[in-house]
């Protein structure tokens, strides 16, 4: 939920809540009135309490984007990137890879990236 959104029903809950004694004060509260009174206040408090309880609006990940990398050498069992490297869990958001360039590996276990190698 977003913010503004949150303050005003928080604002309209106070307001609702707040207002429950005036019903009584205006004259000789009968039932109707009482009963009334009751449901507005109760409804006031719910919402104030619905409204704190609400988590905020989750922000956009901002992703990777990997656009016209370079060449990227790897020799003797090297590695190499020209793009990004991270852990598997980075790769949750949304992912974009442009014009890349050229990737060489040369040797056992060498490897060469120019784009996104979550690893």
């Amino acid at each position: 939920m977003s913010r503004s959104r949150k303050i005003t029903i928080m604002v309209v809950a106070v307001v609702l809540t707040a207002s429950t004694p005036f019903f009584w004060l205006l004259g000789d509260p009968d039932t109707g009135q009482l009963v009334a009174a009751s449901v507005q206040g109760g409804t006031g408090i719910a919402a104030l309490v619905w409204a704190l309880l609400q988590s905020p609006a989750a922000a956009p990940q901002p992703g990777i984007v990997v656009t016209d990398t370079g060449k990227a050498e790897a020799t003797g069992g090297g590695r190499a990137s020209s793009g990004v490297r991270g852990p598997r869990e980075a790769g949750n958001g949304p992912m974009r890879v442009e014009r890349t360039g050229d990737a060489t590996s040369d040797g056992s276990g060498s490897s060469a990236n120019t784009g996104i190698d979550l690893s």
